[in-house]
């Protein structure tokens, strides 16, 4: 059957009119997710909430008590349905180990003190203030909250990880396989992903939004501290003017929100 150039175009126009009848109902949070999580969360009166939410961690008591590492590594893993594969070529993280040399490349010198250069830091995604995942992701899967925290939409995923080839802390992980068959215990809770989904740490927004603070910051028995970067007189802006700590990569300008205090 065909058709001519006007009846074509009438046909469009059907079409176009159609899709944005149906995208009225999606289209609040397609276009701005993180505004309309804003309003939700402002319905919350038991949420916490922040101008800019930032992470302190206190090295010298994970140094002290090496068992806060897979404490909180555990805590974070168990509460949001990250699998486990069983090797690190299919490893998903969102908080994880790595040593000195390779968590802060050109900080490190031959001189470094013992307890610096060979003890492992924990990691996670820096929630940037100047995120370069979000710029490049083509769906806005990937989104920064008003209150700083960097999320992933994980049914707005398409896989396409242009987020992990921007990302320069290596903080997502991509499901190469099903992840469900290798969660060892589902939490009911938090939504569980599929294959071709990027995931990483979300600053715990779900258990903000009931009041919690992130997993790892209570599983670390204080040596997290977690606040309101924005707020001087805030537990987090205390201990960054009274301690000397450094940020991963601070010369990329991506600005991130994670802080470890060196010592004192």
């Amino acid at each position: 059957m065909s058709c001519d150039r006007r009846e074509f175009l009438r046909m469009m126009g059907i079409s176009a009119a159609a899709l944005g009848l149906s995208g009225l109902s999606l289209g609040r949070h397609l276009l701005a997710p993180g505004e309309l999580e804003a309003r939700e969360f402002a319905l919350r009166p038991e949420a916490l909430r922040a101008e800019r939410w930032g992470i302190a961690l206190r090295m010298e008591r994970f140094f002290s008590q090496p068992e806060l590492y897979d404490a909180c590594i555990r805590a974070c893993h168990e509460v949001h349905n990250v699998p486990d594969f069983g090797n690190p070529k299919d490893e998903i993280k969102w908080i994880w180990k790595e040593e000195f040399e390779h968590a802060f490349p050109g900080q490190q010198n031959p001189y470094l003190p013992q307890e610096i250069a060979h003890r492992p830091f924990l990691l996670l995604c820096n929630h940037c203030d100047n995120p370069p995942c979000v710029r490049v992701c083509p769906t806005k899967a990937t989104f920064k909250r008003p209150d700083g925290a960097v999320v992933v939409d994980f049914h707005r995923c398409i896989g396409c990880r242009f987020c992990m080839a921007a990302c320069p802390y290596g903080a997502r992980s991509f499901n190469w396989r099903n992840p469900r068959p290798f969660i060892r215990k589902q939490n009911p809770e938090f939504p569980t992903r599929m294959i071709g989904v990027v995931e990483k740490c979300n600053l715990c927004v779900e258990r903000l939004a009931k009041g919690l603070r992130p997993a790892c910051v209570e599983a670390s028995g204080g040596a997290m501290v977690f606040g309101d970067l924005a707020q001087g007189d805030s537990e987090i802006r205390q201990l960054l003017r009274e301690h000397f700590s450094i940020r991963r990569k601070p010369e990329l300008g991506t600005q991130p929100s994670v802080f470890y205090i060196i010592g004192g």
